[in-house]
Parts: structure tokens; C-alpha cells; sequence
């Protein structure tokens, strides 16, 4: 007898991420990768963090810091993370505020909270990836998210009837969204609100590009703006999703939750039995970290991706056939590329390994239902300029080769 066989129905939906394929790749020599949305390593604020471990580590602290903790997460962090909110629009208590190990977990999470098997979660189209593989455990049902556009919410609700099901969230990145780089105008947040209202559903709003911003105004997160509706946070629909893994280290995976308490403390019950905690002396250096140099931290980031995000969008209008468009991101990490019709992704990648050294993520993969093969996703995040315009010079050599 082989255990596959006995295997849960939802590991069926589980599937290996192209993306975390391709960032094996990322050691081969010469190779110029657009693939892994990551930071730059050579950006880390590495020398705060080995001070901040060595004071954790000192026979005053390290106790507390090698000891198990409380799941809700360590409280100078969570007070931190109450001000940084509040500065964007989202007050709220500490006890609106879970950490996570990294957001990815608070996906996961969520997924286990709203979703039964054949539940509807409306997502985009495309949508990023790491949500698709959190919420495809609990074997949902999806429907397609077009923020803004005229589909109603009894266009939805009728939808998941005739399928018997039930909408049980929406979820988007409203800022710089992983694949795309889009960002969400105020009036299609209001309408998202208006929406889930209407269906009585959750929304889940990831923030983990929020921070990096090069150009243009913010605009308030949607949990911010629904504050404003309902006068308090308790009253939410909306449940922000954040991350320090695009701003100080994605290898320390510490994330965050904030929502109403009911949420929050349904949550910390599932963390008690999944993990009990996040690393506590990762808790206490992130925490360390963004006290002392968060913003100036975060200024830094924007200056040095804003100028490779200007790169690759110069490349691209320099070297790319007609035919081909792309996303112009006020932020984030990522440039969308549509390409003719018939063109496949996933071919071309194979193509560009070979004859350029060059990577992308293939775009199919971003999509609930798959399809779309003509698309492709480009990050800015790691190389220098010269090297985003060399590399953007070989994909349009060949996009022309056909």
C-alpha cells in the first residue's frame, strides 16, 4: 500500500510554485533573473539586525529571547505595529493585532477560517500566487474579482447559488499587486466595500507592498476607509494583512493581523495549534530594527528600487516589438507584461534559459482557472540598472525572434 492513497482530498490541490522553482535557478552563472519578487540581499539592514541579536542575546535578554512566548506575539512589536497603522490610517488596540510567521501564514490562516470545501473566494485575475497555494488546501470555489468593473453583488451571490455555494471573502492587493504592480483608485476601494457588504463577506486586504511607494499620492488602505464608514475597527469587514518581509527581511518571516478582535482571537487559536508562536528573538530584533531605522530604512528602498523600476519601464519602451504591452507601477516590485495573442509564457521562458540566460515568471500560473499563457511577470527588486536594461534587451530579442 502506498500512504498517497490515503492521502486528504485537499492535498490534490496542492501544487509545487513555479516561482519557488525558479529561484533554484538563481545561482547559475551569468543568469539575469526577473523571476524571484524579492529584495535586494544587498539592502538587508544586516549590521542593525547582527546588533540587535547580540543585545537579544545578552544575559539580560536572552531569556525571554530563547524562552517560548505568548501567540498573540511579542508586545513591543505589536505597539509598534499599532502606531505604524495608525500613521496610515488604521487605529485600532493592541489586541486587534496577531504576529504571523510572515503574511504568507496569515493566508494560510484565513483560508482555514472562512473556507469549507466548495466555499467561494473571489480573487483577481490574475492574482498572486502564494494566496492561490494558502487558500487551494481548503478547496474552494473561485470567482473572478474585477475591482471597478459593473458586475453586482447579486451577479456574484447568484453565481455561488447556482454552484451551492456561499462567498466567503474577496481578496487583493490594493497596492503595487504581486503579479501585476497595480494599484487600486479610491473610488474602486469604496466600491470593494460596497461589495462585501452586499454579499456579508469578508475582504482581505494584503498590504505587503503598502510601504514602497516611488511616485504619486497614497491612498488609503481600504480597512482605513471602512474605519471611517463604521467608526471603529470592531465593525470591519476588511482584514489587513502585513508584512516586514519587503521592507527589512524575508528571511526573519514576521508578519502581521489586524482586524476585529472576534477575528483575532479566532486566529490565535489556530496559531496556538499550528506553531504556538513566531520566533520570539526574531520578534525581538524586527522589533529592534524598526525602531531604530525603519523609515529611513524604507526611504533608502524607495530610492534604489524606484530607479530600477524607471530602468525596466525605459527598457521596455525601448526594446519591446509592438504588440507587447505592460503595467506602469507607481510601486512594488513588479512590471505585468501582456504579449500578442497565440504567444505562450511558459515556452518563451524555456527559450529565454537557453539562448539569453534570462528568467520571468511564466503568467498562467497567476490565474485560479489557468489560461492566459500570453502573459509574463517581470521584478525589478535585485539587479542593477545596467543589467535590467541588458536583460529587457534580450527578451526583446526574442519576442522578435517569434
Amino acid at each position: 500500500m502506498s500512504l498517497q492513497q490515503i492521502f486528504a482530498s485537499r492535498s490534490l490541490r496542492m501544487k509545487a510554485s513555479e516561482i519557488r522553482e525558479l529561484l533554484k535557478l538563481l545561482d547559475r552563472p551569468g543568469l539575469l533573473s526577473f523571476a524571484g519578487g524579492i529584495p535586494d540581499p544587498a539592502l538587508f539592514p544586516a549590521a542593525e539586525f547582527a546588533q540587535a541579536f547580540q543585545q537579544a542575546l545578552t544575559p539580560e535578554h536572552q531569556a525571554q529571547a530563547l524562552q517560548y512566548s505568548v501567540s498573540e506575539g511579542y508586545m513591543p512589536l505589536r505597539e509598534w505595529i499599532q502606531v505604524e497603522m495608525a500613521r496610515i490610517g488604521v487605529p485600532c488596540e493592541v489586541d486587534n493585532i496577531l504576529i504571523t510567521s510572515g503574511s504568507q501564514q496569515a493566508l494560510d490562516y484565513l483560508g482555514k477560517l472562512f473556507l469549507s470545501p466548495g466555499d467561494t473566494a473571489l480573487v483577481g485575475w490574475p492574482t498572486y500566487l502564494g494566496a492561490l497555494a494558502a487558500f487551494n488546501a481548503y478547496e474552494p470555489r473561485y470567482d473572478q474579482l474585477n475591482a471597478g468593473g459593473n458586475r453586482t453583488a447579486g451577479s456574484y451571490a447568484q453565481a455561488a447559488q447556482t454552484a451551492d455555494s456561499q462567498v466567503k471573502f474577496a481578496y487583493l492587493s490594493a497596492d503595487f499587486a504581486n503579479p501585476t504592480g497595480e494599484t487600486l483608485g479610491l473610488p474602486q476601494r469604496q466600491g470593494l466595500l460596497d461589495l462585501v457588504e452586499d454579499l456579508d463577506c469578508a475582504l482581505i486586504e494584503d498590504g505587503a507592498y503598502q510601504a514602497l511607494r516611488y511616485e504619486g499620492e497614497p491612498v488609503a488602505p481600504i480597512l482605513a476607509l471602512e474605519i471611517q464608514r463604521r467608526g471603529s475597527i470592531e465593525g470591519c469587514q476588511t482584514i489587513y494583512c502585513g508584512s516586514f518581509s519587503k521592507t527589512l527581511s524575508p528571511g526573519l518571516r514576521v508578519g502581521w493581523v489586524v482586524a476585529a478582535k472576534p477575528v483575532i482571537a479566532q486566529m490565535v487559536l489556530m496559531k496556538q495549534a499550528a506553531d504556538l508562536h513566531s520566533a520570539t528573538i526574531n520578534q525581538i530584533a524586527v522589533h529592534q530594527v524598526a525602531e531604530h531605522c525603519f523609515d529611513s530604512h524604507v526611504a533608502k528602498l524607495r530610492r534604489v528600487y524606484g530607479a530600477r523600476r524607471d530602468a525596466m519601464l525605459q527598457a521596455l519602451q525601448d526594446f519591446m516589438p509592438a504588440g507587447v504591452n505592460w503595467t506602469r507601477p507607481e510601486g512594488g516590485m513588479f512590471v505585468w507584461l501582456t504579449l500578442p495573442y497565440g504567444q505562450d509564457g511558459a515556452e518563451l521562458l524555456a527559450r529565454a534559459l537557453e539562448s539569453q540566460n534570462i528568467a520571468f515568471v511564466p503568467g498562467q500560473a497567476f490565474y485560479a482557472e489557468g489560461g492566459n499563457a500570453n502573459t509574463l511577470r517581470l521584478s525589478f527588486s535585485v539587479l542593477p540598472e545596467a543589467e535590467i536594461r541588458e536583460g529587457i534587451r534580450r527578451l526583446g530579442i526574442l519576442l522578435r525572434e517569434g
